[in-house]
């Protein structure tokens, strides 16, 4: 079995931090939530993996290298342009073969791995198959339809009237039968090669498609939110570690300091984790905080928040529920006149707590 990563994106609900970064290598407990699949394919015993690349091939093709230090075997395969899930599938064909393959997006995450379902999926070997799970609102997603015996016998593209609140988590198990399907879809009214047209065909076409709905944890970490809520989650497993330099501080609950990373006179809540190369002083970091290598953080508040490599944030009481992308600086207003002095990019998003 080979394993095939769509990682070619563009990312638009994460922008502007997607404007410079791949949506895929932003972290999750410092680690690039892109890392966590390659895990869990390799946890699987599948080594031959394509990973789909676009206009961040480069960034991706450094992070990731040749595979090796995740045990795998990575070919990258170049898109012109986010044309589908299924589109990635049909420029794959050379690589894939005839070979079973799993697909497992780049920007999502899934707890517990894809072990228990790569196995069950070589034991039965149906044609596809799909995860579900249940989510508020499923019109942002692929909404399964299943009958009364828990069969799938309908799939639709973020539909304005769901039938179900299954939404296809973004892991999917093929046998060499998709291809034949694949090769005859026409791009859906998004102008993309839909995978759930591709299996609704093989369902058509009298295939097996089985439907498992798990009950584990899955996000899709394509928007700020959501990336929050992930790093939340792999922090409170996190094993703590002292590794760095720690100076008239407190330290609380389980605390991550990387070598190199230097805390002076500040107070950490766990769980949180400091990169290496990061100054920390005079600063209180609260639960659920991870900070990336080389940042500086200096007589300030967070909480709650991600903050990418070389952001320094200086004098600023209260940061929380924020990602502050690389080489970000963020510093107090003068005091008079009394505003806000705002550089923001494309795409920005900023709440300000005004005073009266």
């Amino acid at each position: 079995m080979k394993a095939l990563v769509p990682s070619g994106g563009a990312g638009t609900r994460l922008r502007p931090i997607t404007h410079t970064s791949a949506k895929q290598l932003v972290p999750v407990a410092n680690k690039p939530v892109l890392f966590y699949g390659l895990e869990a394919i390799a946890e699987a015993g599948i080594t031959e993996v394509g990973i789909v690349v676009g206009d961040t091939a480069q960034e991706i093709q450094r992070a990731v290298g040749d595979g090796s230090a995740f045990g795998l075997n990575v070919t990258y395969l170049p898109q012109t342009a986010p044309l589908g899930l299924a589109h990635t599938v049909l420029i794959a064909r050379d690589f894939l073969g005839d070979d079973d393959f799993v697909m497992y997006l780049g920007d999502n995450f899934l707890i517990g791995g894809i072990a228990e379902l790569v196995e069950r999926f070589r034991r039965e070997r149906p044609a596809a198959q799909v995860v579900l799970t249940k989510v508020a609102d499923p019109r942002a997603f692929g909404v399964a339809e299943l009958d009364i015996e828990g069969r799938l016998i309908g799939l639709e593209e973020k539909p304005e009237q769901p039938k179900s609140d299954l939404a296809l988590v973004g892991v999917f198990l093929f046998t060499a039968a998709v291809h034949p399907i694949v090769a005859d879809l026409s791009p859906s009214d998004r102008g993309e090669l839909e995978i759930t047209h591709a299996i609704s065909g093989l369902i058509d076409a009298g295939h097996p498609v089985a439907a498992t709905i798990t009950e584990g944890y899955w996000k899709d970490t394509g928007n700020v939110a959501d990336m929050l809520e992930v790093n939340r989650l792999v922090l409170e497993g996190m094993e703590p570690e002292l590794a760095g330099v720690v100076h008239d501080s407190e330290l609380i609950g389980r605390v991550t300091v990387a070598p190199g990373a230097v805390v002076r006179g500040s107070r950490i809540v766990g769980p949180v984790i400091i990169g290496a190369g990061c100054v920390v002083e005079g600063s209180y970091l609260g639960p659920f905080t991870s900070v990336a290598e080389d940042c500086r953080i200096i007589d300030s508040e967070l909480e709650y928040s991600v903050v990418l490599r070389g952001a320094a944030i200086h004098g600023v009481r209260r940061i929380e529920a924020s990602l502050i992308g690389h080489e970000v600086e963020v510093t107090p207003a003068p005091r008079m006149p009394r505003a806000h002095r705002l550089v923001l990019g494309d795409h920005s998003k900023v709440q300000i707590c005004a005073y009266s």
